[in-house]
């Protein structure tokens, strides 16, 4: 019987572990936003002109 419980238990764990929370949500936008951010920025360095006239 205890093996039962623990059996259903650990099952009950497992699926609420696997829910999505909207603070994780939230935090993979934020970070996906950063790498568009840090993208972007790259590929301005690459474009701008360093040269100097002298």
């Amino acid at each position: 019987m205890k093996k039962l419980l623990y059996v259903f238990a650990l099952a009950g764990l497992f699926g609420f572990a696997s829910c999505d929370s909207p603070a994780e949500d939230r935090a993979e936008e934020m970070e996906d936003q950063a790498e568009d951010t840090a993208d972007e920025m790259e590929d301005a360095a690459e474009d701008a002109d360093t040269s100097a006239v002298i």
